[in-house]
Formats: structure tokens, sequence, C-alpha cells
């Protein structure tokens, strides 16, 4: 991943100043100073509207939430129900919160769209050895239900190895990027990755004879 929706990760450096004015911008934030968010806003709208387009890629093409309107729904309820460090450190961090905020908002379009579907054993071919850097950006609705299921899960019995199923697979970012975000090393976050792989493929084929029979 080399976009600058992640930003401060860039190899050519051009978004060192946008990543150092959200920086500052946060830490205006978790100051008390909520003025900050329209700033804040103009600033990273692009980058937003960018990452909506790629969660939006694979949903209908009459869907009843264009890229815009969801960039606009994730941003009012990161402001709404997140407060001071809810909003991330630095623009790394605020845009992998974003990300699971328009996550849970498609989730919540799917469930309504896909309520007489039911998932498959196929549905974990997205986390198998041959796509281990498959994003939800790139998968089909079915599949993103049968996983956010399986993850609620697994992040009763592994918190952190959860964490990083919904960095790289919900948001798209690297295991630097996601070592960087969890304050680990990426030989931890590789690790997780792998284990996390491991235990959601068993539940999903798990689940699938099940829903069969309902």
């Amino acid at each position: 991943m080399n976009t600058g929706a992640k930003g401060g990760l860039d190899r050519d450096g051009e978004r060192d100043d946008s990543a150092g004015e959200v920086t500052r911008l946060l830490g205006r934030w978790r100051e008390g100073d909520e003025q900050v968010s329209e700033e804040l806003f103009a600033i990273v709208y692009e980058d937003l509207r960018g990452l909506a387009a790629g969660y939006m890629r694979q949903e209908r093409d009459n869907h009843t939430l264009p890229p815009t309107g969801l960039v606009h729904e994730a941003y009012l309820r990161m402001v709404r129900d997140r407060s001071g460090d809810g909003l991330g450190e630095n623009r790394l961090h605020f845009f992998s919160i974003a990300a699971q905020a328009m996550r849970r908002i498609l989730v919540e379009h799917a469930r309504y769209h896909a309520a007489d579907k039911r998932p498959s054993s196929r549905d974990a071919v997205a986390l198998d050895e041959d796509h281990e850097n498959r994003s939800a950006v790139q998968a089909p609705l079915l599949e993103i239900l049968a996983v956010d299921k399986a993850l609620k899960s697994l992040r009763a019995t592994h918190e952190r190895p959860a964490q990083v199923v919904e960095f790289r697979y919900f948001a798209g970012l690297e295991e630097s990027e996601v070592a960087e975000v969890l304050g680990v090393s990426r030989a931890t976050v590789s690790r997780d990755w792998r284990l996390a792989r491991l235990l959601l493929q068993r539940a999903l084929r798990a689940e699938a004879p099940a829903q069969a029979k309902t």
C-alpha cells in the first residue's frame, strides 16, 4: 500500500507536511479544541474520499450511499462518538480509525441488503496463504460479512490478532504500518496475522455447515 490516505510513509515524502499538520490538529483536539474538526476535515477530505471509494468498489452500482456520503457519515461518527485520543495521535492512526468507521457503516448496509444470503466456506479464501495481502477493498459483500462476524468471536480470545486483522484486512494497512499503530514490532504483527488467519479460516469453515442447515 502506498496511498496518500495512509500518509507519512510515502516513499517520496510528499505527505510529510500534511502528516505533520494532521498530527498538530489532532493534538489540539485532544486538548479540547473541538473547533479544529472543520480544519482537519478540509485537509483529509480527498484522502478519505479515496479510501471510501476503495471500500465501495465492490458494492452495488446503485448503492444508496455514495463515497461522499460515506466520508461525511464516517467523519461525523468519529467526531460524535470518539473524543480525545479516540481520533488518533497521528495521520496514520487517524486514517486507521476512519477506515474502521467506514467498515462499520458498510457492514450495516451489507447486512440490510444481504439479509437473505448466507456466507459459505468459500468466504474463508481471502485469508488463506494465497491471498494473505488481500483486503476488504477487493472483497465481495458476503465475504466482508463473514469475516466481520468471525472477527467478533476472535476478539474475545485474541484481542491483538483481531486488531491486526482489522487494520490489515479492513483498513488495508501494511504490516509495518500496523506495527506503528499498535506500538509493536513488525515480526509480532506478522505472527499475529498468521495466527488470526488460521483461526478465522477455521471459524468461517465451521460456520458454513451450520448456515447451510438453517
